[in-house]
């Protein structure tokens, strides 16, 4: 549910400690919902996932007031996506000298939000 690119306004936040699946999880819940609602909902969502979710949907609204003169109680969140990172590599020693690797995954949080409709 993309919306024209001249509009959008984004932030991404890299490198979290985080697996991607779990942090969709949330971003599914949100995409597509007006600003101040998308908060509300990561507000009282019980999810760890949420907080870095949450402070990069300020941030992007942060950017499109600052940056682009946007009103935030007009904007959209038009895109939510969250893509894998490198992988942090863990070794567990296991019985008879044998040693198995446990990744530990990142991922990159995007969310991009465009100004709404004036129908509010």
């Amino acid at each position: 549910m993309a919306i024209e690119t001249e509009n959008q306004v984004k932030a991404v936040a890299r490198y979290i400690r985080m697996s991607p699946h779990k942090v969709r999880r949330v971003l599914d819940q949100i995409r597509g919902r007006s600003y101040r609602e998308a908060l509300i909902i990561l507000e009282f969502m019980p999810y760890r996932a949420c907080e870095p979710v949450t402070k990069v949907l300020r941030s992007t609204a942060a950017n499109a007031e600052h940056n682009e003169g946007y009103d935030r109680a007009g904007l959209v969140i038009s895109e939510a996506r969250a893509d894998q990172g490198p992988s942090l590599r863990r070794y567990r020693p296991r019985a008879q000298g044998r040693a198995y690797m446990i990744r530990k995954p990142t991922c990159h949080i995007t969310i991009a939000v465009a100004p709404g409709l004036d129908d509010e």
